[in-house]
């Protein structure tokens, strides 16, 4: 038996680092800023514990374009390198600095906020160079260091006359990547991936204006000067102390995300935990439309304060993609690209925390200031019913705090429904019948007659309603609802006087043959209902089982069923008491009788909504005939 040692070839391998290490090649950018922020929160964790004897001053990283002799720039002032670190680092593909840091001095490195963990971010710089320079010299007493490479495996390394601390990127940029040598490119990826890096980022110059001279003139110009132009805001609210902000500062930081967004966010969530994980962040609640969709991707990803992504499914609870912030955690698994989360029991735990918290935050919000919780409940109300249908730990907190509206405008908690109704809208098996309108215009007619016989309509209306009210029926015992528009009130709700009807068994049966007769194979069943006279003679109604299925299905559900379009099904419920039904049973005259038929059940389906096209141009037709 023989064993041995696979070699892997740089000469085949450095060609694919520098095509495919990363999918999108302006990434570049971003792990050379890391790596210099890397180099100078190392130095100023050495200086900080006495093993650095030099002052750390205010250091800074620049970036600079020469567009003329085709070259980028990365200045640092950090830690510098030495010949044998440049060796060690820079020619052993993959052997990460910064991990061997954070090892060396595990004790207290990890709080410096070091990024660097593959040793694979240099490399990203041949992705859009045709040569590399590394300028540098070590914070130590060692000679600066020239280090050359032409995008082979081979380099050159001497020494150079470099005196001050820190290293300088070059980058000769390729011809297929002049982008790169762009002012407004470069400023564009700055702001994108390195908004909020802990050590400020010069890039170029601005006009700044001054206030003008005493005794000058309205029309004289104020004067102006060049100052350095820093791009980034290295202390970003979500690495402060809740103590320490205001409600301005997060309202001020929101608009600092989020340029473009001109209403405030409703309220703000702030994040601080170092146990069991590390994460940082604050999340907003914005203003909402039913749209779930356009909703999504506004919540950044950071590690470290370098920005990776803003697509955080995996880390935020899915219902929770809607709202808008930061979440910055160096304990989320990232790949070489940092761009794709790796799924893991990490994941998983900042999941529940950023819901448990979410959920807490809600809470304390409906206790302390219900009036306002009321007034912003239309705005939160779809992130919230979304949590309650998808996470089971968020349905059982939300219980507490989440609102059902009636179409007057009361609001009441679960608790306080079930409360407000018991005894009053029960069925025939006890259950509580929770009524409800699902838009206040469509349903008017319905709602206005359940408010007459003295029952409360909650308004859901939102786009996910029929899925929450099957997770409440499954949730709470003895519990049904019903919309306005379904089967009759009257039916649906046990009431201690029942209606008697006013027709014979043998009246019921002829006036139903009139009415098949009458309205063919159309897709409604006629159901014969004593009620009060003073209800309407026509209901059109939709079976509850059947439409809520029909709008499940529109908004995703229809697969969880296995169903295929459902049909159109429609109730049509006759008040066998009221006065017109009795003039239609004995009317002489087929064709009056016909006539009284159609123009009631169109009067029906129009309340419904169910009335279009032709047949609601024969409708307006036969009405005008009948007024004259």
């Amino acid at each position: 038996m023989a064993s041995g040692k696979i070699n892997v070839s740089v000469d085949n391998i450095f060609p694919l680092i520098k095509k495919f290490l990363y999918s999108d090649h302006e990434i570049f950018l971003r792990e050379l800023i890391s790596n210099a922020t890397d180099a100078t929160l190392k130095l100023k964790h050495l200086t900080s514990i006495g093993e650095a004897k030099l002052d750390y001053g205010n250091p800074i990283i620049e970036v600079k374009v020469d567009k003329k002799g085709k070259k980028l720039h990365i200045i640092d002032q950090g830690i510098g390198m030495t010949t044998e670190e440049v060796k060690k680092y820079i020619n052993e593909i993959a052997f990460s600095g910064a991990e061997e840091f954070l090892h060396k001095y595990e004790d207290g490195a990890k709080e410096t906020g070091i990024i660097g963990h593959f040793g694979l971010g240099f490399y990203s710089a041949f992705m859009v160079s045709k040569k590399v320079e590394i300028i540098t010299k070590s914070y130590q007493d060692a000679p600066a260091v020239h280090w050359t490479c032409d995008g082979s495996p081979k380099f050159t390394i001497k020494a150079h006359t470099k005196t001050e601390r820190g290293t300088e990127i070059i980058l000769h940029i390729a011809d297929d990547s002049t982008e790169f040598l762009e002012d407004h490119r470069i400023s564009e990826l700055l702001r994108k991936y390195n908004k909020f890096m802990p050590i400020p980022i010069k890039f170029g110059t601005k006009t700044e204006t001054l206030p003008k001279p005493e005794g000058a003139k309205k029309e004289d110009p104020a004067p102006t000067r060049e100052v350095d132009n820093f791009i980034n805001n290295p202390n970003p609210a979500w690495t402060k102390q809740p103590t320490d902000l205001k409600d301005e500062d997060y309202k001020s930081f929101y608009r600092e995300l989020y340029p473009m967004q001109f209403e405030e966010p409703l309220f703000h969530i702030h994040l601080n935990v170092d146990y069991p994980f590390n994460l940082t962040g604050i999340l907003y609640f914005p203003k909402l439309t039913k749209d779930l969709n356009i909703q999504k991707d506004r919540i950044q990803l950071y590690q470290n304060q370098v920005f990776v992504t803003d697509n955080v499914e995996g880390i935020v609870p899915e219902f929770l993609t809607m709202l808008r912030g930061v979440i910055d955690s160096p304990d989320i698994p990232l790949n070489v690209s940092r761009s794709y989360l790796q799924a893991d029991g990490a994941v998983k735990k900042i999941s529940s925390y950023i819901t448990r918290k979410v959920a807490d935050k809600l809470q304390s919000l409906f206790k302390s200031n219900r009036e306002d919780f009321e007034k912003k409940w239309n705005d939160i109300k779809i992130v919230i019913e979304y949590g309650m249908l998808s996470e089971d730990k968020f349905f059982e907190k939300a219980d507490k705090f989440a609102l059902y509206p009636t179409v007057d405008g009361k609001y009441y908690t679960f608790e306080e429904l079930e409360e407000k109704i018991k005894g009053s809208q029960t069925d025939k098996d006890g259950k509580l019948v929770v009524l409800y309108a699902s838009d206040k215009e469509a349903q008017h007619s319905y709602i206005e007659a359940a408010k007459a016989k003295g029952y409360e309509v909650l308004l859901m209306d939102s786009p996910i309603v029929g899925h929450l009210i099957q997770k409440l029926e499954q949730s709470k015992d003895k519990l049904s609802f019903a919309r306005v528009d379904a089967d009759p009130i009257d039916k649906l709700i046990q009431k201690e006087e029942t209606q008697i009807s006013k027709l014979s068994d043998e009246e019921k049966e002829k006036l139903k043959t009139f009415l098949e007769k009458t309205i063919g194979n159309e897709g409604y069943t006629v159901q014969l209902e004593a009620m009060d006279s003073a209800a309407s003679p026509f209901i059109v109604t939709e079976p509850e089982f059947m439409r809520r299925m029909k709008e499940m299905q529109q908004t995703g559900g229809g697969g969880m069923f296995g169903m295929g379009n459902m049909p159109e099904m429609y109730n049509l419920i006759v008040n066998t008491n009221h006065e017109l039904v009795g003039e239609i049973l004995n009317t002489k005259t087929e064709k009056k009788r016909e006539r009284l038929i159609n123009q009631s059940i169109d009067l029906a389906r129009l309340s419904k909504g169910l009335l279009k096209g032709k047949e609601l141009t024969e409708f307006i037709k036969r009405s005008y005939e009948m007024v004259k």
